[in-house]
């Protein structure tokens, strides 16, 4: 699978670049299906912000409102009633997902609930796109301070790639470099700290920071 891990969504041309070299043709010759399951599990966000991912309307579109040539929703918390007959083939017939953020540790017990964790390692060239808690489900540890899910064991997420991703660096007011740098601490193995036109591209074992904005190394 390759990667590409926002923070804030396909909000400039480098990141859209970045995107588009990972599929290997235009966005509007490509197909995605969108995942907003992530924002179920935030106590922030509900029913309007998971319509507006969706519909791409902003403040929370970026990703779905880009010219796909097809765009559907796929809404992990509905598959395990449907059986894998119908939805293993959505997902195999897509060139992206594009997984919405909100609450990381949700969204990774629907994703080995669902089955769609077992699946990814046979999707070698689909691309995750992922915003937010997107990103940070495929690192090792997202930290406690970005754990809201009351149900969550702990901070460990599915390890798809060998760092952890602090986002929206600068962005809120507890989410300052600094901050960055305490978490980092904790978290005990490489880390990036994005602001939200920063990207991290993820293709053939190789890493790349896509940024027009700000980022740090924390730790390697």
């Amino acid at each position: 699978m390759k990667l590409l891990l926002t923070s804030g969504g396909v909000t400039n041309t480098s990141i859209r670049d970045a995107l588009v070299d990972l599929l290997g043709k235009p966005v509007a010759e490509s197909t995605a299906l969108c995942i907003p399951t992530a924002k179920w599990g935030h106590p922030m966000l509900g029913p309007e912000s998971v319509r507006g991912a969706v519909s791409g309307l902003p403040p929370w579109g970026g990703m779905t409102s880009l010219e796909w040539g097809s765009l559907g929703v796929l809404e992990l918390t509905a598959l395990p009633t449907i059986g894998a007959e119908r939805w293993v083939p959505w997902v195999r017939e897509a060139d992206a997902l594009l997984v919405e953020g909100g609450e990381a540790m949700y969204l990774c017990h629907w994703m080995r609930e669902s089955g769609l964790a077992d699946l990814l390692p046979s999707l070698p060239d689909t691309v995750w796109v992922g915003v937010s808690a997107g990103s940070m489900v495929m690192t090792p540890r997202i930290g406690d301070a970005f754990v809201e899910w009351p149900a969550a064991p702990d901070d460990r997420t599915l390890g798809i790639v060998d760092f952890s991703i602090f986002p929206h660096l600068d962005v809120f007011p507890s989410n300052t470099l600094d901050e960055a740098e305490r978490w980092a601490a904790d978290i005990g193995h490489r880390a990036y700290a994005i602001d939200d036109q920063t990207a991290i591209k993820v293709a053939d074992d190789t890493v790349e920071v896509v940024s027009e904005g700000h980022w740090k190394l924390l730790s390697s």
